[in-house]
């Protein structure tokens, strides 16, 4: 019998599978428990009944996402070893070296907090891809047009893949799973119980995707585990095709708006960027081993790593959101206070790479893909 519990907010618990194969053997479908937490959505559909081809672009993309299909279980070879005596990040981006606390450590416990910030940090990843999922399936029924439906409908399997990945992943690597951070749950939430399709766009495809992006480009350059390498090109390349879909998409659409609802677009694109600030500074690992949230909050702000990845972050989010409309005079002294607007010049997703979303996959995965 299935067992079901519904909650009102994400559990707390951090799992672990220590002994995951043992425990596997095991478990029954009475051992497994599905926990639901329910949200209400205001949420209009749409059919449309014109079936033609009207984007060449978005089209484009969708026909590489069905030519680049990736299978997580089949394509991504999870018997690369890496050692849990072996420290998951390349030496230097940890920002608690040299504090007192941080240096009492024993070096067994200091690779502990390292294996539990990586774990900590690809946990968010996984959460953040089950909220994509949900928003992308919402998406294809609100799209307007026949073109963005498509491409909604295979960005959700892609999603779908991208949950299931870094779920094994964690499981199998990291052997422990963290909560979802609640700033990124605070965004998920206000994504999926908007009526209005466009802020879905604006929120996962331009912010939420552009963040995912930037993570996943400072994570492939610094992971010492080629497992994780490996995970995170594949994802790569789809979250590419997302974002180039959300801006290309989005631009027309957002500068037929009366210029009040531009605004309103603008306030919400600038309020979501603080809320996924937030996100990179997660304290909770750094609270396990007694530093107090703001203590953790601060050093995380002022290391090499959490700067560079709010660069990472702005870099490519502010360049998206001018390219949209939605750098608009209202909103930009609040972006120049936050010292990002240095960015907005930069190259931009709608202007598609497609060299580089339509080079091969290697060579094993190609030929799955066939």
């Amino acid at each position: 019998m299935l067992h079901v519990r519904l909650v009102t907010e994400p559990p707390q618990d951090i799992r672990r599978f220590d002994n995951d194969d043992e425990l596997a053997s095991k478990l029954t479908s009475q051992d497994v428990e599905t926990i639901r937490e329910i949200f209400h959505t205001p949420l209009t559909g749409s059919f449309n009944w014109d079936y033609e081809n009207a984007n060449a672009k978005i089209r484009r993309l969708y026909e590489l996402g069905k030519k680049f299909n990736w299978n997580a279980q089949l394509d991504v070879d999870w018997d690369q070893p890496f050692p849990h005596t072996e420290n998951p990040n390349q030496p230097g981006l940890n920002p608690f070296e040299g504090h007192p606390k941080y240096e009492a450590l024993t070096p067994e416990q200091k690779l502990e907090f390292a294996w539990r910030g990586h774990a900590q940090t690809l946990s968010q990843f996984m959460h953040g891809e089950q909220g994509a999922m949900l928003v992308a399936s919402q998406l294809v029924s609100c799209a307007p047009t026949y073109d963005a439906k498509l491409y909604a409908s295979s960005q959700t399997f892609d999603e779908a893949r991208h949950v299931e990945v870094f779920h094994r992943y964690l499981q199998e690597r990291c052997k422990i799973i963290y909560p979802i951070n609640p700033n990124l749950k605070q965004l998920l939430d206000l994504l999926l119980t908007d009526e209005r399709w466009d802020l879905k766009f604006i929120g996962m495809q331009v912010l939420i995707e552009g963040l995912a992006l930037a993570a996943f480009q400072a994570i492939s350059q610094t992971t010492r585990d080629p497992l994780l390498r490996e995970v995170i090109e594949l994802v790569m390349r789809d979250e590419g095709r997302h974002v180039a879909f959300g801006v290309n998409y989005l631009e027309d659409w957002i500068r037929s708006l009366p210029q009040n609802e531009i605004e309103e677009r603008a306030e919400f694109a600038y309020q979501a960027c603080l809320i996924m600030r937030e996100r990179l500074f997660s304290t909770t690992v750094a609270e396990e081993y007694g530093f107090a949230p703001e203590e953790a909050r601060e050093i995380n702000a002022r290391g090499q790593g959490g700067r560079a990845f709010n660069d990472f972050l702005f870099e490519r989010m502010i360049p998206n959101l001018k390219r949209v409309g939605l750098l608009t005079d209202a909103v930009r002294p609040k972006f120049e206070a936050l010292g990002v607007l240095k960015f907005e010049n930069l190259r931009h997703d709608g202007q598609i790479d497609w060299e580089a979303l339509e080079a091969p996959l290697k060579p094993e995965i190609a030929h799955a893909a066939e």
